[in-house]
């Protein structure tokens, strides 16, 4: 069965890069979730005035991978504890952000995370706010597949490849050949 999740964990081309990459995702889309404006565009969403998270759109089999692993790559692919941050992107846009689609999704989110911060697995508490999806607004054509057409360019290749060796590491048994 096909499912959507909604994930926001700082700039939308790391977070399309790794989940691009884990068998059982059918579609990664970067975008908006979670403002106040509709069809809001990059430089409206830049300046925070929006209220939108930069986040990607995940189209997942659950018959291949199921929900509580994507979280698990979720949460070892950025840092879930600053608020309004990651690395040098800082704002409310790259805040981090589960935006469920069904009850169950957020039943299993709460529960990864209280286990996370029940085995101390980060030094500070996670900040990730969870809520249900509001309308999701896809990022313009430059954006989309940006780190599989950018590789080169330095954000690729200082703030996304060390995702993609993390992921390639720890995460080896969901990883896809499709977009090597």
């Amino acid at each position: 069965m096909i499912k959507t999740i909604y994930l926001a964990g700082g700039c939308f081309w790391c977070t399309e890069a790794v989940f691009q990459r884990i068998d059982g995702v059918t579609e990664v889309l970067p975008g908006y979730i979670d403002g106040t404006i509709k069809n809001p565009a990059y430089r409206e969403v830049c300046t925070g005035r929006t209220g939108h998270t930069e986040a990607i759109s995940i189209q997942y089999d659950t018959r291949v991978i199921n929900f509580a692993a994507l979280l698990l790559i979720f949460f070892n692919t950025h840092d879930p504890t600053t608020r309004n941050r990651q690395g040098n992107d800082v704002g409310t846009q790259y805040r981090s952000g589960i935006y469920f689609t069904e009850v169950e999704q957020q039943t299993i989110a709460e529960t990864i995370m209280k286990q996370l911060e029940l085995e101390g697995v980060f030094e500070s508490p996670i900040v990730t706010e969870v809520k249900a999806a509001t309308p999701f607004y896809k990022a313009e054509e430059e954006h989309v597949n940006y780190y599989n057409l950018n590789k080169t360019q330095p954000y690729c290749t200082y703030r996304i490849d060390p995702k993609i060796e993390k992921l390639k590491h720890y995460f080896t048994n969901y990883i896809t050949t499709k977009n090597e």
